[in-house]
């Protein structure tokens, strides 16, 4: 696996698979490239796709140091350059999301189109999740937050038709001072005076029931991205890209295909 070291002397390791032009995936928070496993295959008709690992995940260094939203688009930048890769489409789901709003828009020059799924601006004008969903993820029974988590990314239907491996419930190997890093990076994240600064072409994409990360911030979103554009998937949850694969992988295949 190859790795880059950032500015700051963080090692990343990253993953780039197919031929064509480049697609950086960006993954959920505390989560390694695995988070794309079962829907990557779906982009490699006439695309490559680059997906690393955030520090404090996966094959990367973990050091245990503050980490934020810039900093995890900083690693993305220190991977592109690894590749020789001067500009590429963006898709960022979850913290992903937040990544690419930072990355799109201190960085405008390295991103052609841009794709943000079930993602939030944070700070102030953010909608977080409601009190009920926070005590769920808090619970202290063994296997109950874990529960909540899945009930909070798919449907019932879709769980019941599905019994795993999941990929998008964190980094298993993650300690825990890179999983607190990582909820205090997305916790504190705000993007909201940049969102007008993205020139990328934008697509927000978002499931309508997703309650971990309310729909409410995709329009949220889009409005204060000049010219974006907004899809709603009807019944889906957070994680929208993988139960619904079917309609979101053509629909972003689509919409970076028209970019000019």
């Amino acid at each position: 696996m190859p790795h880059t070291t950032t500015p700051d002397g963080v090692d990343i390791a990253y993953q780039i698979r197919g031929e064509g032009e480049p697609l950086v995936l960006l993954a959920g928070q505390a989560n390694n490239h695995h988070w794309w496993d079962g829907v990557r295959d779906d982009f490699h008709a006439g695309r490559s796709t680059i997906t690393l690992d955030y520090r404090g995940t996966g094959e990367s260094d973990k050091p245990d140091k503050p980490y934020s939203t810039e900093d995890f688009a900083l690693d993305v930048i220190a991977v592109l350059d690894d590749l020789g890769v001067d500009q590429a489409d963006v898709y960022g789901t979850s913290m992903g999301g937040r990544v690419a709003q930072q990355l799109a828009a201190r960085h405008p020059d390295r991103v052609r189109a841009l794709v943000l799924g079930c993602t939030s601006p944070g700070g102030p004008h953010g909608v977080e999740r409601d009190d009920a969903v926070r005590t769920s993820l808090a619970q202290a029974q063994p296997g109950a937050a874990r529960q909540a988590l899945l009930e909070l990314m798919y449907t019932p239907a879709w769980l019941a038709a599905h019994p795993g491996p999941y990929r998008t419930l964190g980094d298993p190997g993650m300690p825990a001072h890179a999983r607190r890093r990582h909820l205090v990076a997305s916790n504190q994240h705000d993007a909201w005076q940049l969102l007008p600064d993205i020139d990328a072409p934008t697509l927000v994409v978002h499931g309508s029931d997703d309650l971990l990360n309310p729909a409410v911030n995709a329009s949220l979103i889009a409005n204060r991205i000049p010219g974006a554009r907004l899809h709603m998937i009807p019944g889906a949850r957070h994680a929208y890209f993988e139960e619904c694969r079917a309609v979101a992988s053509p629909l972003v295949l689509d919409f970076l295909t028209t970019v000019p």
